[in-house]
């Protein structure tokens, strides 16, 4: 580690003391970073990446709401409006237990690198909330999400901040949120994205981050002259990105075997085919129920309790597979599974939730020379969706969903090659994540410098 990024990091351990995840993005952008400051020291200079991990305006405040039996509940909302440099503020907003400050500047500064290689004009931001919507009634998903847009309405608008979903916050959510800003606002406008098709919505927002990860994996092993059929791959997460990436996976001839959520695993040998993706998407998207019952379902599938195995591997990584998808949360890919997953042949991992690999992981990946692609760049199309949303939005014109899904593959094409272009100008060719880091960044930082100190 450079001089320049002990230095760096040792302030923002100082400024954000136990923000780990925080703390780890910003190491990881920063090695990237390192020849491109030298070799522009006009970027140095200027402390553009000091400005960019500091977050242009961060908003805390109470969301006071009433459950069914008429309890007052209090939890806490958020909004980290990172950096609007090329475009208004975008990115998610998460309803989970887990939500803290620390979390969604981590995951509002991946957003701003993210954005900038849409190749749209998007800022970064990211909020959320500690609500747990799981086990609520949906009275009490609307009171919460009516309190909560109460206070958000003042900091967002089509040409300033333009929410989406994240984990915990969807179609039915966004609808919640929606309607309570037109009635304060009085107004009709592309305020959030993930709307409803008949409101506002695009076709293909649904689908795009999964599809948009399979897309970029194929762009990648096409650079090896190879294909996805015939692939065995593991997908983890069982949620609407992991749902659309088996339902890509299989369109391109795949075999998917496994997925997952925050109660265990799912090994299915036979693999997973269109009906039983159906069945799961029923379970997981109307009965909200767990992945135990696939198993229960299908005398093929094997269920593993998230308590199996040590706390240092995860029981799913341990399967065979050609090609891997973690699609759940972040770190779910420690240096052990990362172990394991070379030690069974695997050749490309993409990623489709945000950091699902730990630094130990990631660098094991890389010195080994497999295809692995962070999710700043793999899972980039769902938000690029949102901003095709936006732009119909603006011209109150809807595209047909085969028009959106060429955009996407257009746009995930283009984020493909741009990394590989930027990492081979900076020495590491084929290094996904220097070129995604690097090729975020020029674009951001060249607007910053533009723009002056502001």
């Amino acid at each position: 580690m450079t001089s320049y990024v002990q230095k760096l990091m040792a302030e923002v351990k100082s400024k954000n003391p136990a923000e780990l995840e925080f703390h780890q993005v910003v190491k990881d952008v920063a090695e990237s970073l390192v020849a491109v400051i030298e070799r522009n020291p006009h970027y140095g200079n200027a402390k553009i990446l000091e400005q960019i991990i500091e977050p242009e305006r961060t908003i805390a405040f109470r969301v006071s709401w009433v459950d069914d039996a008429g309890r007052v509940q209090v939890n806490r909302g958020y909004r980290v409006e990172m950096n609007g440099s090329i475009g208004p503020y975008k990115g998610g907003l998460r309803f989970h237990p887990s939500v803290n400050l620390g979390m969604l500047k981590f995951l509002a500064l991946e957003q701003v690198f993210k954005n900038s290689l849409t190749t749209l004009p998007m800022g970064a931001g990211q909020g959320g909330a500690d609500f747990d919507p799981k086990g609520k009634s949906d009275g009490e998903v609307m009171r919460f999400c009516q309190a909560f847009m109460n206070e958000l309405h003042r900091h967002i608008g089509p040409d300033t901040d333009i929410p989406d979903g994240d984990i915990g916050v969807g179609g039915r959510e966004i609808g919640y949120l929606f309607g309570q800003y037109r009635k304060l606002r009085n107004e009709f406008t592309g305020v959030l994205t993930g709307k409803g098709l008949n409101w506002g919505g695009s076709l293909m927002r649904s689908e795009a981050t999964g599809y948009g990860v399979v897309y970029f994996a194929a762009e990648m092993l096409a650079t090896r002259n190879e294909t996805l059929e015939g692939k065995t791959c593991l997908v983890s997460g069982s949620g609407k990105v992991a749902q659309f990436v088996i339902e890509k996976l299989i369109d391109f001839g795949a075999k998917v075997v496994t997925f997952s959520d925050s109660s265990g695993c799912v090994y299915d040998s036979d693999g997973i085919d269109r009906g039983k993706l159906a069945w799961l998407k029923e379970l997981k998207n109307m009965r909200r129920g767990r992945v135990r019952e696939f198993a229960e379902r299908f005398p093929s599938a094997e269920f593993m309790s998230a308590e199996v195995g040590s706390l240092e591997e995860n029981p799913l990584w341990t399967r065979k597979a050609d090609c891997v998808f973690p699609c759940a949360t972040q770190n779910e890919i420690n240096h052990r599974d990362a172990e394991n997953l070379l030690k069974n042949g695997v050749q490309l991992v993409c990623e489709g939730a945000n950091l699902p690999t730990s630094s130990e992981g990631r660098k094991l990946f890389i010195d080994h020379h497999i295809l692995y692609a962070p999710g700043k760049a793999a899972n980039a199309g769902g938000v690029a969706v949102s901003g095709l949303e936006m732009a119909q939005n603006s011209m109150r014109y809807n595209w047909t969903r085969d028009e959106v899904d060429r955009r996407l593959r257009v746009i995930m094409k283009s984020i493909h090659n741009t990394c590989l272009d930027a990492a081979a100008e900076f020495g590491t060719p084929g290094n996904y994540v220097n070129g995604a880091n690097i090729a975020g960044f020029v674009k951001v930082a060249d607007a910053m410098i533009d723009q002056g100190v502001i």
